[in-house]
């Protein structure tokens, strides 16, 4: 980070010309000014980052030098320099924004760790800054890889509801990838600069729930040795993503509610209230009208959840994006393992567009990391695939009664499966496998050469 630059303002000319000397030794780039009407013209004509103001001088004292540069630029940082033990004005001059204050006579080492701390502080807001950049880049709802059109219709809804409060409720199979649109949703929406929490209900015990989500007191329970912050105070003018939520428990149900509905909420072991701004998206594989038909979930709260729907499909559904899909997770595994892994045969891309992915997405993202990592060359084949990817496949083919693959598709998985046993019972031996199948060995190797067995 480059070093900060500095404007100095002081009517003791001794002291501006001290502080100066002293502070280009240490290679800042330092600007002085006699009064604060000419520190307030340097810093609207140069870009400067600290400013160091006496307190005491004729014309604008160090209040109003405080006030003027704060609303021109509040990014600047101002240090106040008081008279020894005027504590009154130190502390009034903190409640005003200044950064800090210095008592005269200034301790230069004292000076010198205040400007470290500012250097710290600016870089962490530089590097803040940079991580939301990237944060919104990752998760715009254009960087979300689809090109099939009930994608797109998925999108289009939650394009249009990010700037919404409306509560969101995602559904759809684990895998589908419910947690990249909600994120999606709130780096588009104006709460983008605030938090986004996630609480995946399904990975907490019901004895730890309640104090996750709502936080708790010192002493509200067992073990509970200090306060506790939780997830909705931390979410307060953010979003709060709430994972799997048809796995919460009836007890907690109504707590949330409440907490939704009312926006506010209570610690455990507390009677105050708390007030949070938050917006809840909510999403969950399960069916939650069976449940409410069951009793295991409350229909108020469902309602509070649904008032915009999202159906995330399968991946079997979005066909369309399976090879583009591949191609995202190729080019993203082979810089992670350093391999120069390019694409994937014709016959591996055929058998993994005929696979229905239980696991959706991401049982695919899994498929390609280990074939990039099984990979001999720059071509991953069919042996890099995993197991269940052949064999389901090959159970669909086989099936009479599926016929999406069709008549001629059916007939050449077939007639490869039986020419593959043949070969197997006689070693490898053509003649002997011919002989087995009834057929000459001519007519058995020109089908082997046009189904492109490789043996």
């Amino acid at each position: 980070m480059k070093n900060l630059s500095i404007l100095i303002i002081d009517d003791e000319e001794a002291q501006l010309q001290s502080l100066k000397s002293f502070l280009k030794r240490r290679n800042y780039q330092v600007y002085t000014a006699e009064d604060g009407q000419k520190g307030f013209d340097v810093v609207s004509n140069n870009v400067i980052d600290v400013v160091l103001t006496d307190f005491r001088m004729p014309n604008w004292d160090g209040y109003t030098v405080l006030k003027k540069i704060k609303e021109l630029n509040p990014e600047i940082d101002v240090v106040v320099i008081t008279a020894y033990g005027s504590v009154e004005d130190a502390v009034n001059i903190m409640k005003a924004g200044a950064y800090d204050y210095l008592t005269k006579p200034i301790d230069l080492d004292e000076l010198e760790n205040l400007l470290e701390r500012i250097k710290e502080k600016r870089f962490l807001i530089s590097e803040n800054k940079l991580l939301k950049k990237q944060l919104e880049e990752k998760f715009k709802f254009d960087s979300i890889i689809s090109q099939s059109g009930i994608m797109e219709e998925v999108l289009n809804t939650a394009g249009r509801v990010a700037n919404s409060k409306a509560t969101v409720l995602i559904r759809g199979e684990s895998g589908t990838g419910k947690e990249l649109i909600a994120k999606a949703i709130h780096y588009s929406s104006n709460r983008k600069d605030k938090p986004f929490i996630t609480v995946n209900i399904s990975a907490l015990s019901e004895n730890l729930l309640e104090s996750e989500l709502f936080g708790h007191e010192k002493g509200a329970f067992t073990g509970a040795i200090a306060q506790r912050t939780g997830r909705f105070e931390e979410a307060d003018g953010g979003t709060l993503f709430i994972d799997e939520v048809g796995d919460i428990p009836l007890p907690a149900q109504v707590k949330l509610l409440r907490a939704i509905q009312f926006g506010e909420i209570q610690r455990i072991g507390s009677t105050t209230s708390i007030n949070v701004d938050v917006r809840i998206v909510a999403a969950t594989h399960r069916n939650i009208e069976k449940m409410i038909s069951a009793g295991e979930f409350r229909e108020d709260l469902f309602y509070r959840l649904n008032v915009i729907t999202i159906n995330l499909p399968p991946l079997k559904k979005r066909k369309s994006d399976i090879p583009i899909l591949i191609d995202y997770f190729i080019k993203k595994y082979a810089a992670a393992n350093q391999k120069e892994v390019k694409s994937l045969t014709s016959d591996a891309l055929d058998q993994l567009m005929k696979y229905d992915y239980p696991g959706n997405i991401r049982e695919l993202e899994n498929i390609i990391e280990r074939a990039v990592v099984l990979c001999r060359d720059e071509f991953i084949t069919l042996n890099d695939l995993p197991g269940q990817v052949n064999t389901i496949t090959e159970n669909k083919i086989f099936d009479p009664q599926n016929l999406e693959d069709g008549y001629e598709q059916k007939v050449k998985t077939f007639e490869k499966e039986i020419i593959k046993e043949a070969l197997t019972r006689t070693n490898g031996n053509k003649s002997a496998a011919a002989r087995l199948l009834g057929l000459t060995e001519r007519h058995l190797r020109s089908r082997i050469k046009i189904l492109g067995l490789t043996l």
